[in-house]
């Protein structure tokens, strides 16, 4: 049996968490006669619950996100292997979330194509970077690109509330600023660190 760490056991209650999220909005409640309730505001604004439920969990993941990186370092349980499942349990829960978004029509799908191809990118990168023995630092664009779409998905979920009542879209705001940022960190982990992809060439 394998034994994890603090760290290591929140980072994969983001990833069970995250399945759940996909499974909640995803799943075809009115085919199975569990429709979600559905609440009215102000006659205009239309409320799936299963939204506002996602959102909730979205945000507890997000709190895990938080905790088990600043355990690990206080605690120096930094291990590869936390470093590889909290990569991944990232991706697994704001990708997926971002794609289920743009394809229900919440966000413009160019968000989450951007992200992705940035999250490729730089991935490659710090794979390659690793393999020779560099560790490619999380800089401030990047770090401001998360805070952005992890706040801009969570008021998605929760129908912009309570923007949308002085019609004031903070959560597209929120998510464009992301994507943008997305390109910029992208270009500037690819500028940082182009001597280590071309050097054997």
């Amino acid at each position: 049996m394998i034994k994890m760490n603090l760290p290591n056991k929140l980072t994969m209650v983001r990833i069970v968490l995250a399945i759940v999220i996909v499974i909640v909005l995803l799943f075809p409640f009115d085919m199975t006669g569990l429709n979600m309730p559905t609440l009215f505001i102000n006659e205009k604004i239309v409320i799936n619950v299963k939204y506002p439920i996602a959102g909730i969990l979205f945000i507890i993941a997000s709190v895990t996100d938080f905790f088990d990186g600043y355990i690990a370092r206080k605690r120096n349980l930094v291990t590869d292997f936390g470093k590889m499942i909290d990569a991944i349990a990232d991706k697994v829960l704001v990708n997926s979330i971002l794609i289920i978004l743009a394809a229900t029509g919440f966000i413009h799908p160019v968000i989450p194509v951007i992200i992705v191809m940035r999250d490729s990118v730089v991935n490659s990168i710090k794979m390659v970077a690793g393999s020779k023995g560099k560790v490619v630092a999380a800089i401030k664009s990047g770090k401001l690109k998360t805070a952005c779409l992890m706040v801009g998905i969570a008021l998605t979920l929760f129908y912009n509330m309570p923007f949308e009542f002085i019609n004031l879209r903070v959560s597209d705001f929120l998510l464009f600023i992301a994507a943008i940022l997305s390109l910029v960190s992208g270009v500037q982990y690819y500028t940082m660190n182009k001597h280590l992809i071309f050097e054997d060439m």
